[in-house]
């Protein structure tokens, strides 16, 4: 084995091993691939409650011990000890066709399985290029990354993003096991990709995942539930779904941040090197909703072709850049100059981001640009889909 693939495959078993430690994340393998969910609860629209609160009582389970909350508007969460939750939303679903019922799906930005980076970190030297600050003025793009939250003591200068005290991070070593934890500087890394490919994003980061790289689906919708005054959001994280089910509280909160004009999604494909599974949310770009158009899936190249680690499934909109990708991470003595060299559908995904917000000046609206982006990119194909360069 290789040293670099020998690396990876350590840094594969501290992640499953912490995954296997969360005694509220259940897994199980559904046609060779995880799917991962909250144990224990379902989610489900507000109507469907009483509905659901029979469902579950038909399932054994005592009304006394269902205890049930409110994870955002609209939205209720319902609890109780040892419930089978793929058959109760089975059932839920035979019962409340077209309501919003599922599992809380973990969503994760991890390396091989899900759609974050393919491996930890590089130590790379910075680029002779400054990073330019943010754009202030009318005309500039808002853009969010829903990630991990931004560490302070980065390479990536404080004018360059903007984010609230809850959304910055000081830990480096969450669970003291003496290494950094996984994703520690995933925000900063895709920020930076952001900021090097255009100065007309207004970038602000949104803490979802924490220093692993985990989110519940429902704290994601949550997220995405409370944006405003965005117009672009960069989502590299993601992952499978019971029964390959479009997530159902992940597709209500897309559905309502499109119904918005002049927003536009962009998401990772993922790092399974597999094309035979929807991977979420990247695969609601190839779903029938009125919005799906406006959603991007961007899987990764290497220059030649798709790299052989990324999805590349029929839901997949373009490939990008996501190899040995350059930019800002953490100032660490392990990263002397602070930027890292990192690969994964993570950090193809900002390429497009700011592939489209250069666009949009001479697009008209950011709907448009994300459209010019694609036309641009069908003109070259790399592996059978278009590639941006």
């Amino acid at each position: 084995m290789s040293v670099s693939n020998d690396r990876h495959h350590r840094w594969e078993q501290v992640r499953a091993a912490r995954l296997s430690n969360l005694p509220w994340l259940r897994t199980e393998v559904q046609s060779g691939r995880p799917v991962r969910f909250v144990a224990d609860e379902i989610l489900v629209s507000d109507h469907g409650v009483a509905t659901a609160h029979r469902a579950l009582t038909g399932l054994g389970h005592r009304s006394s011990e269902i205890h049930e909350d409110e994870p955002h508007g609209g939205l209720r969460r319902l609890k109780t000890r040892g419930l089978d939750v793929a058959a109760a939303v089975r059932q839920l679903r035979g019962q409340l066709p077209g309501a919003v019922v599922g599992p809380n799906h973990v969503f994760l930005s991890t390396p091989y399985e899900h759609g974050g980076p393919y491996g930890p970190a590089m130590s790379a030297d910075a680029p002779p290029a400054k990073l330019a600050p943010s754009a202030t003025g009318a005309s500039s793009v808002k853009v969010v990354v829903m990630d991990t939250g931004v560490w302070i003591d980065s390479p990536l200068p404080a004018g360059c993003y903007s984010a609230t005290p809850e959304n910055r991070e000081t830990v480096l070593d969450g669970d003291d096991d003496g290494e950094l934890d996984s994703d520690v500087g995933h925000a900063n890394f895709i920020a930076g990709v952001v900021v090097q490919g255009t100065d007309a994003a207004q970038v602000r980061i949104v803490k979802v995942l924490d220093s692993f790289g985990v989110c519940t689906e429902a704290d994601l919708a949550a997220a995405i539930g409370a944006l405003t005054d965005v117009h672009v959001l960069n989502l590299s994280l993601g992952g499978f779904s019971v029964g390959d089910q479009p997530p159902a509280v992940l597709a209500a909160a897309l559905g309502t941040f499109l119904a918005e004009p002049g927003r536009v999604v962009v998401a990772a494909a993922g790092n399974d090197g597999i094309h035979d599974r929807p991977f979420w949310p990247a695969a609601f770009a190839a779903g029938d909703a009125p919005w799906a158009g406006r959603v991007l899936s961007v899987a990764a190249h290497d220059g030649n072709d798709v790299c052989a680690w990324s999805n590349r499934g029929p839901w997949v909109t373009l490939v990008a850049p996501g190899e040995d990708v350059v930019s800002t991470f953490i100032n660490h003595p392990s990263f002397p100059s602070g930027w890292a060299a990192w690969s994964g559908t993570s950090f193809a995904t900002p390429k497009v981001v700011a592939a489209l917000v250069e666009r949009v000046a001479a697009a008209g609206s950011v709907q448009a640009a994300a459209e010019q982006v694609k036309a641009e990119a069908s003109q070259q194909t790399l592996g059978g889909f278009p590639a941006l360069r």
